[in-house]
């Protein structure tokens, strides 16, 4: 097995589906990026930076179980030809934010199918994420995805 890794900042929008009670929509999009994470005597600080190359595009549905639990499914692709499909383990996480107008969560994705240069893919991608009252979408993901 092969392992590789990315880290990833999605942004975009998300919303009700309709005629479907407690399901939401998310579609994000993420540019490639640097990322740097300095460690100093005053703490941490952590940044991404935009560099030139393919997009990645992220879709998802979920399905609110409880006051602040989910399940959900979905897609991400990886430039052109590669791409995701993935579904929760266990229940996702989503409660009000310190930040005010946001909601804050987390959730770990599973990986149930790959194709392209992912094909035979499996692992998982950890999400952290804020969702704001306006619709908007701030998407943190790490994955870890192994591959034959």
């Amino acid at each position: 097995m092969r392992q590789l890794f990315y880290v990833l900042q999605f942004r975009g929008s998300f919303g009700p589906v309709d005629g479907v009670q407690g399901m939401i929509r998310a579609a994000t999009s993420a540019a490639a990026c640097r990322v740097t994470t300095a460690l100093a005597q005053c703490g941490i600080r952590g940044r991404f930076e935009e560099v030139n190359g393919p997009m990645a595009t992220f879709e998802s549905e979920v399905t609110m179980t409880g006051d602040t639990t989910f399940l959900g499914s979905g897609l991400i692709r990886f430039g052109e030809n590669s791409r995701l499909a993935f579904s929760t383990v266990g229940d996702g996480h989503l409660a009000p934010s310190p930040e005010a107008g946001w909601l804050a969560g987390a959730v770990t994705w599973r990986v149930d199918l790959g194709e392209g240069q992912l094909a035979g893919a499996s692992g998982l991608i950890t999400s952290n994420f804020q969702v704001g009252t306006s619709g908007e979408v701030v998407d943190n993901h790490l994955g870890v995805i192994y591959l034959p």
